[in-house]
C-alpha cells in the first residue's frame, strides 16, 4: 500500500512555482497576484484564507485579502468583484464560500471574470473543462489529478466510482476521470444520496473518490483488494481531547488502508493539494494575461 502524500507533493509544486516566480523577478516581470474575498467571520474560512496568503508569500506571489463584514449586501459584494475584475494588477481572485444568507452565491460566482476565476467555478470555465478545452480546473479536482499523475496511478480502462455530486468536487471529478488522456480514460459511476446498493457499486471499483463529508462512511467491506482510494472528506469530530475534536475523512482509514493499493490520508492528502493547485491556476492566469497584453 502506498500513501498518496499530498503534503510532500504540494511542497514539490510550491517549489516548482517559486522557481518560476524567481525567473520572472530576475527578468523584471510582474509576479502573479492572487486576491481572496471573505465576507463575515467564519472561523474555518478565515483559517483557510490565511493559509492561502501564507502560501502566496512562500512562492513569491503578491496577495490581497479583501475582508467584508457579515452585513455586506449583495450589491456591495458585486461592486467589489467588478473592481477586482477591472484591476489589471490582480491576475486571479477567489470568493471564499460560504457566503451569508442575504447573498446569492450563484449570482456572485457568475460575476467573476472567467479569465480571473482561478477557483474554476464560473460556468464558462466549467463548460470548457467538460469539453476538454484548456481552462482553470477547480483546485481540489486539479489536485487529485496531480496526485494520480505524480504517483503514476493507472486510470485507463479502470472503473472509477465518485461518491458525492457537488459542483466543487464530485461532478467535476466524474467528468475529468472520463476524459481522454491521463489521468482519465476510466469508466465512471457517479453516486449520491439517492444511489441504491452503494456497497455493490463501490466493491466493483478500481478507483474510489469520496467527497461526501460523512466521517468514516467508506468501510473495508465496501472496497475490493488493491483499490485506489482518494478521500476528499474532512470533518471535525468532537472528542474529549484538549482541542475538543479530531479530524477525519470519509474513509475508515485504519481498515480500508489494509486493502488499498494507494490511499490518501486525512489530514495530509487532498487538502494541501488544493492550495497548491490554486497557486498553479494563478500562475497560469498570470501567463495568460502576459500573452494577452503583449
Amino acid at each position: 500500500m502506498t500513501i498518496l502524500d499530498g503534503k510532500k507533493v504540494s511542497n514539490d509544486i510550491k517549489n516548482e512555482i517559486k522557481a518560476e516566480v524567481d525567473k520572472m523577478k530576475a527578468n523584471g516581470e510582474k509576479v502573479p497576484h492572487l486576491a481572496a474575498v471573505i465576507v463575515g467571520n467564519d472561523g474555518a474560512s478565515l483559517t483557510y484564507v490565511g493559509s492561502k496568503v501564507r502560501a502566496c508569500e512562500r512562492v513569491g506571489f503578491e496577495s490581497t485579502m479583501v475582508r467584508l463584514s457579515n452585513t455586506t449586501s449583495e450589491v456591495e459584494l458585486l461592486d467589489k468583484i467588478e473592481e477586482l475584475n477591472n484591476d489589471d494588477n490582480i491576475d486571479g481572485f477567489i470568493i471564499q464560500l460560504p457566503l451569508p444568507p442575504q447573498i446569492n452565491t450563484q449570482k456572485v460566482l457568475m460575476a467573476v471574470n472567467p479569465d480571473k476565476d482561478v477557483d474554476g467555478f464560473h460556468p464558462m470555465n466549467f463548460g470548457k473543462m467538460a469539453l476538454d478545452m484548456s481552462t482553470f480546473i477547480p483546485a481540489t479536482p486539479f489536485g487529485i489529478l496531480e496526485l494520480l499523475d505524480r504517483y503514476e496511478v493507472e486510470t485507463k480502462g479502470k472503473h472509477t466510482v465518485v461518491i458525492g455530486r457537488s459542483h466543487i468536487v464530485g461532478r467535476p471529478m466524474s467528468i475529468l476521470m472520463g476524459r481522454k488522456g491521463f489521468p482519465g480514460n476510466s469508466t465512471v459511476t457517479l453516486t449520491h444520496s439517492h444511489t441504491k446498493n452503494i456497497t455493490q457499486i463501490t466493491s466493483q471499483a478500481d478507483v474510489i473518490i469520496s467527497a461526501l463529508g460523512v466521517p468514516k462512511f467508506l468501510k473495508a467491506e465496501m472496497v475490493k483488494d488493491d483499490a485506489v482510494i482518494i478521500d476528499v472528506g474532512i470533518t471535525r469530530v468532537p472528542d474529549d481531547s484538549e482541542k475538543g475534536y479530531y479530524i477525519t475523512g470519509d474513509v475508515d482509514f485504519e481498515n480500508v488502508s489494509k486493502k488499498a493499493s494507494f490511499i490518501t490520508p486525512v489530514p495530509g492528502g487532498v487538502g494541501p493539494m488544493t492550495i497548491a493547485m490554486l497557486l498553479k491556476n494563478t500562475l497560469l492566469a498570470r501567463e495568460q494575461h502576459r500573452k494577452n497584453y503583449r
